[in-house]
Formats: C-alpha cells, sequence, structure tokens
C-alpha cells in the first residue's frame, strides 16, 4: 500500500484505532511468546540434525567418506546437544524481549549461537579422542540450524505482525509528556504491529485534566494522578519524553512508578525528534552513558542493502546497455551539449559527490532562465519548475519516465547512491532541512523513494522532507523491496509529478 504525504504528517489519535484482542497481561504474553520460541527452537534444532544425518549418510554429501552412519551414537550425540543448543540460546539473549521480534539483530544472535554451539562440539571431539563425529554431519548441522533458526523466527515475527492487527501482543502504553518530542514519540510508536505498544494517550503536567489536546492525541491525566491513569487504562508501558520533565520529576516518576510490579518505564533519549541513528549504552566508570551511531543502518542491514544494489544494479547495467545508447544518440540529435550532466549532492556523512544524469536541458539554460524572472522565483523557493524552459524536447520525455537518472546506476556501483533511499540534495539545500539535516545524511541517497511513489514533484518541499524523514526511521529492506517492485514501475509508467 502507497504511503501518502496525509499519512505521516497529522498524528491520528491513538483511542480511534481498533486494539480489540483478550485482556493478557505483559507477563502472560511473555511467557506465551518465549514457550512458542522454546518449542520451536526444539523442533528446528531436530529438523537440522535429522536433515543432516540425511544428507551426510544416506546422500553421502561429504568430505569423509570412510566414517560409518550411527543412528544409536547420533541419537545420543543429539540428546547432549539440544539442551546444550538452547542453553547457548538462552546466554545469546535469544528469549530476552530487548532482542525479540527485532530483525537483524535476533537473526545475527541466531547465527552466532549456532556457530558456537559447533565450535564447541569441534573442541569437544579434540579433547576426548573417542568422539568421532563426521565433519560433514556437524557443518551440516550448524548451517541448516542457523538456517532453520532464523527461518523460523522470521515466520513468528510476520506471525506476531499479524496477531498485534487484531489486538494480540500490544502492551497499553502512555507517553509521559506533551511537548514536541512527545507527540514525535507518539507518531513513530503509534503502528503497534512493529512497536507492540497500544499508545493510548499523553500524561501531562501536575494538574492536566484528562481531555483531548492540541494535537488531537488524548490526554489522559497528569502526573499527579499517575497511579490512578495507569489503574484506570490499564497501562503496562511508559514511555518518558525526558526533555518534558524536569530532573526533579524524573526523579519522583521514577519513584512511584518503580514499586508498580507490572509497568515498564522506558526513557527517551531526548533526541528522537531529530536523531535518527541507533544509540549505544556502555557503562564507564560505573557510569552509563549514551553514544550516538555515526550511520543510520546497522551492518547487517547495510550488508543486506549493499547486496541489492549491487546485485540488481550489475543485472540492470547489463540488461539497458541499448537504452543508454538510444538515448545518447537522440540527446545529440536533439540539441548539442554533452550526453550526460553532473549535479554535485551530499552523500552519506555530507561527503559531495557528482550524480549523474542524461542531460535534459539546453546548454545555456541559464542564460534562458534569465529571460522569466517569475520563473526564476518560483525555482528558488521551491527548486523545480512545472513548465521549464530550459528543457529539451527529448530531455521532457526522460523527465516524464525518469530515464534521464539512469546514469545514477553508476554512482550506486561506485558506492555512492543507494537504489532506495532518500531524496539527494545539493549542498545549498541543506539549510531547508533543518535540524534535520544530520538524519538525511545518515544514508545513502536513491535513485527512488518514498518521495518518488507518493508524487515526486507534485509534492510540497516539506512533505519531501517528511517522506525522507519517515523512510530513514522506519528502514527495512522489505521496504526497498516493495517500493522497488511494487510501487516505484507504476509510478514511473503513470509519470504523475515528474517535471
Amino acid at each position: 500500500m502507497r504511503i501518502l504525504p496525509d499519512e505521516l504528517i497529522p498524528l491520528t489519535p491513538p483511542a480511534t484505532r481498533s486494539m480489540a484482542g483478550p485482556a493478557l497481561t505483559s507477563q502472560a504474553r511473555r511467557r506465551a511468546l518465549r514457550l512458542i520460541l522454546l518449542v520451536s527452537d526444539t523442533l528446528m534444532l531436530s529438523l537440522a540434525f535429522a536433515l543432516a544425518y540425511f544428507l551426510r549418510f544416506d546422500l553421502q554429501i561429504t568430505i569423509a567418506p570412510t566414517v560409518n552412519p550411527s543412528p544409536e551414537f547420533y541419537t545420543r550425540v543429539v540428546a547432549v546437544l539440544m539442551p546444550a543448543w538452547l542453553l547457548l540460546f538462552t546466554l545469546f539473549g535469544l528469549y530476552d524481549f530487548q532482542y525479540l521480534l527485532g530483525g537483524t539483530e535476533e537473526y545475527a544472535r541466531a547465527f552466532n549461537a549456532c556457530t558456537v554451539g559447533a565450535m564447541l562440539v569441534v573442541g569437544a571431539s579434540f579433547a576426548l579422542p573417542e568422539l568421532t563425529i563426521a565433519r560433514g554431519w556437524l557443518v551440516g548441522s550448524w548451517l541448516l540450524s542457523a538456517f532453520l533458526i532464523g527461518g523460523a523466527r522470521f515466520g513468528l515475527r510476520r506471525t506476531v505482525y499479524a496477531l498485534r492487527r487484531q489486538g494480540y501482543f500490544v502492551a497499553p502504553t502512555a507517553i509521559v509528556g506533551a511537548n514536541e518530542e512527545a507527540l514525535a514519540l507518539a507518531e513513530q510508536l503509534k503502528d503497534g504491529r512493529y512497536s507492540g505498544l497500544n499508545i493510548l494517550g499523553l500524561l501531562d503536567g501536575i494538574r492536566s485534566a484528562a481531555g483531548t489536546g492540541k494535537s488531537g492525541v488524548p490526554i489522559l491525566g497528569s502526573l499527579a494522578d499517575i497511579e490512578g491513569v495507569i489503574q484506570r487504562h490499564g497501562i503496562e508501558e511508559l514511555v518518558v519524553a525526558t526533555t518534558a520533565l524536569d530532573r526533579e520529576e524524573l526523579f519522583n516518576l521514577f519513584e512511584r512508578v518503580n514499586g508498580l510490579p507490572d509497568v515498564e518505564l522506558r526513557l527517551s533519549s531526548g533526541l528522537f525528534e531529530v536523531i535518527t541513528t541507533r544509540v549505544q549504552v556502555k557503562t564507564i566508570g560505573f557510569v552509563p552513558l549514551i553514544s550516538l551511531n555515526k550511520l543510520r543502518l546497522d551492518p547487517v542491514e547495510a550488508a543486506l542493502k549493499a547486496a541489492l544494489d549491487y546485485g540488481l544494479t550489475l543485472l540492470a547495467v547489463g540488461l539497458l546497455f541499448p537504452v543508454f545508447v538510444m538515448i545518447a544518440v537522440l540527446l545529440k540529435l536533439d540539441s548539442p551539449g554533452p550526453v550526460l550532466y553532473r549535479r554535485r549532492v551530499l552523500g552519506v556523512k555530507g561527503k559531495e559527490f557528482d550524480a549523474f544524469k542524461f542531460r535534459t536541458m539546453f546548454v545555456n539554460g541559464n542564460e534562458i532562465l534569465a529571460q522569466h524572472p517569475d520563473l526564476l522565483a518560483e525555482l528558488r523557493a521551491k527548486h523545480k519548475l512545472k513548465d521549464d524552459p530550459r528543457v529539451t524536447r527529448v530531455g521532457r520525455r526522460l523527465r516524464k519516465y525518469s530515464l534521464d537518472e539512469l546514469p545514477q546506476l553508476f554512482n550506486i556501483l561506485l558506492g555512492q547512491m543507494s537504489l532506495v533511499g532518500p531524496r539527494m540534495i545539493s549542498p545549498d539545500e541543506v539549510a531547508n532541512y533543518g535540524r534535520l539535516r544530520t538524519n538525511l545524511l545518515t544514508v545513502k541517497p536513491g535513485i527512488t523513494g518514498l518521495w518518488q511513489v507518493s508524487g515526486r514533484s507534485d509534492l510540497s518541499y516539506e512533505e519531501r522532507v517528511r517522506l525522507d524523514m519517515y523512510y530513514i526511521r522506519n528502514y527495512t529492506i522489505w521496504r526497498d523491496l516493495q517500493i522497488l517492485f511494487i510501487e516505484t514501475l507504476p509510478a514511473v509508467i503513470k509519470g504523475r509529478g515528474a517535471y
């Protein structure tokens, strides 16, 4: 489903959303999910060990054919390995809700746990000469267990997301505060499918009464009556916008809530509305300190995105080479000038580079525009012109179907751009992003993105900024695939907003 700008700007009142699932306590939900995970992991490990035995001894896929099969021996080995690997899963946090349903980090932990388990078996075989385990079976068990455990947890994650739409596995939540940060938190967390939270409303100042705030978000009550609000609404999670409270109010809130066993208290970093990168907490000298990541994507996400970018780009360059040649010929026949145009733009961390495009304007475009002062003023204000006299006949067609951007595939191969990402901007546009400019430069700009599939140049500049920020904050590889294969092609074919 296409995300439109008007779905991103207003803050939908949380009370209007249906969360009609049965009333399960947070502890009950967590116990149920842990039990499901334990059963799933046990079944996947059993399947991995059995498949490894089948591949090694029945199909004879092996590097050491002299080892004789022994079902009884491997049954005893599995009986020892199964609880040992489940214990490793526990030690690696695979049943810790801090890491569950979180995507790539959970899968990475599962892979690391399986790898450590396999290494321990290798160590045991060296320490115990009488323990002879087929290397083919061990390698197969390692790879299959990592794949099956990760696959099962991916399936469970999607199932939980679907159940959350019906009101299951979501925790009634209130945001403490009513300032800009609190509203940004409510907006970001309102989709319970991913957050696991049902944002009921805000807790405002000491004497605030329940009602509706200026933003349309319900005010559940005041901090003075926080225990009553928690009881009336069955609140299980309190998310504190730390910039909304002073130090004494924070300390008082902690004292009052800390004794409530069924309520989880979470503090924001205080920079959410302007910072999109993850934070890390490290204790130095017994003092917990927060550090900000330089980039938005973690290493696993970056690797997946790079694999998608380079894989599809290499394929596209090979298939589209005749199109490149044909466009170059048409440009030369249409008007004098170079085939390619270089636009100076900003990349990750503000590094400047030249973004390649097919030339779509006359080479004396500035002189032509100088004859139209009204259009010049419009360009300075909106950075786009709907009826631009500088654009050539061929250039207008290229722009309509975004063919002028095809040379940016080479920017991707140079590591400067991505297939999907925020709009690339020139150095003089940075000021228009205000304090959000730091967020924009934490990921590579994209050839396509939410801004293109949601209206392209028909959008206001402010709407484009919001779409960029939404994409950066909510990045997933699946969203990239949806934009590429489901949304971009129809948008390009229609040519809406392209000029």
